[in-house]
């Protein structure tokens, strides 16, 4: 990481470690400062994933803040998270765009990486989709696939790490959500009817995500029980963002690009690496672009 971008994590991480999260005066204040920069008034968000976040270039009337001129967003420092909030035209229909997100394991508090959903929330975003770069667990996933996300699996979850986790504001939603229905059934078969429309039944799958706090890739063992579980791919993000998302009435649509096979045999010589993540990401990056495309504008 070059000394400049270290210099802003750190002004990004201070006090993170106490803070649960902006308060809804805080948010609304980011999303009319944002708002006053931009003549888009954006009613769709898009979060890119690693090596998705090209969807922004074909976005029309395009308008860019870096997210470090935003107050409180935490500062992607991933190779394949350009760190912008692109705003602009995509099929129509305005839409705000994260060129790349925070992770947990960049540092970052779980109320930090969720901040920007909220600002979109605020801005007047209603329907959220958000991508990720995944590794495949189902063993008939091949690698450059698109799955449709119909549910996920939360395991750092079960240790209470929540974006939900602290006191509750009614403005944002109610205190128990339900998270059965996080992704929405007639946004998936929008998806399903344009994946068939562009010939892009081939490599389209749909199954359940697993969000893992990472940076590690899993182990053999832990690959294995997740597949026992029902998991059929698993990452390191987008479950925090769709959880609070859900909390504050937003529609949602996630979609997986599986760029990797997990390692599920012991004596395997395969390994995992982010660069594979990368090259995946790119070279299905103008599918995803299209499926994406063609959904937006029929959203009209």
């Amino acid at each position: 990481m070059a000394t400049s971008e270290v210099n802003i994590f750190c002004r990004q991480m201070s006090g993170i470690e106490s803070d649960k999260g902006y308060s809804y005066d805080d948010v609304s204040r980011i999303a009319k400062s944002l708002l006053d920069r931009v003549k888009s008034r954006p009613h769709i968000g898009i979060i890119c994933g690693s090596g998705l976040g090209g969807l922004a270039d074909v976005l029309e009337n395009k308008e860019e803040i870096s997210y470090s001129e935003i107050e409180g967003f935490p500062v992607s420092t991933v190779p394949g998270h350009a760190g912008r909030l692109v705003f602009g035209l995509l099929g129509g229909q305005q839409v705000v765009l994260m060129q790349g997100r925070a992770h947990l394991y960049e540092g970052y508090d779980v109320h930090k990486i969720i901040l920007p959903v909220r600002v979109m929330k605020l801005m007047g975003v209603r329907i959220l989709f958000v991508t990720n770069a995944a590794g495949g667990i189902n063993q008939d996933f091949k690698v450059g696939d698109i799955m449709i996300i119909k549910d996920h699996f939360n395991m750092p979850g079960f240790a209470a790490v929540n974006p939900l986790v602290g006191p509750n504001d009614d403005r944002f939603g109610p205190r128990f959500p339900p998270a059965s229905q996080c992704y929405s059934l007639r946004l998936r078969e929008i998806l399903r009817k344009h994946a068939e429309k562009l010939g892009m039944n081939s490599f389209m799958q749909e199954g359940v995500y697993c969000f893992l706090g990472g940076p590690s890739f899993e182990t053999v063992t832990e690959c294995r029980f997740l597949k026992v579980a029902g998991v059929d791919a698993t990452g390191m993000s987008t479950v925090p963002e769709v959880l609070v998302a859900n909390h504050c009435g937003m529609e949602v649509c996630g979609i997986s690009l599986i760029t990797n096979s997990c390692v599920m045999e012991y004596d395997s010589k395969q390994v995992a690496n982010h660069e594979e993540v990368l090259e995946t990401g790119e070279k299905r990056a103008k599918d995803m672009q299209k499926l994406i495309g063609a959904v937006v504008a029929d959203l009209s």
